[in-house]
């Protein structure tokens, strides 16, 4: 460690260089860093929306929502399946399992969907999509002073 300073106060210009060439690497690194407020992950979760006028939450659970499930268990790539029924109105949230393509599990579930043709009359289609919900990096919570 000695010899290093000492050759550095030997040869000050090469030391000058060195934290140029530092700094300069520095500030390509720092440009060329992607940065977001919202961090680029993917959601592997998908949801269908029924909708279904003048139904109780037991015709939504029984007619539409139990015939959808049944549709869905020899899909394969689905981790949980998760379903909530209200009046006029039912919600389905599949999560997909993290190795499988969610994009492909979701061309999946439309097709199981689409194959029934047994939903209740007057129910409006099914709309399927991918969530796709946005989180913070870091959440700093607010500190009161008190004085």
């Amino acid at each position: 460690m000695k010899s290093l300073i000492q050759y550095f106060i030997r040869y000050s210009i090469n030391a000058n260089v060195l934290v140029f060439l530092v700094f300069i690497f520095g500030w390509f690194g720092l440009k060329s860093m992607k940065t977001t407020f919202f961090p680029v992950n993917e959601d592997r979760n998908a949801t269908i929306q029924i909708t279904y006028p003048g139904a109780s939450p037991e015709e939504m659970e029984e007619g539409v929502v139990l015939k959808i499930e049944d549709n869905l268990k020899g899909l394969s790539g689905i981790d949980r399946v998760t379903s909530k029924s209200s009046e006029n109105f039912a919600t389905i949230q599949i999560e997909v399992l993290k190795h499988y393509d969610s994009d492909r599990v979701l061309a999946d579930i439309k097709n199981a969907v689409d194959r029934i043709n047994s939903f209740p009359v007057g129910m409006e289609p099914p709309v399927i999509f991918k969530t796709e919900g946005l989180t913070f990096v870091v959440d700093l919570p607010s500190v009161a002073i008190l004085i």
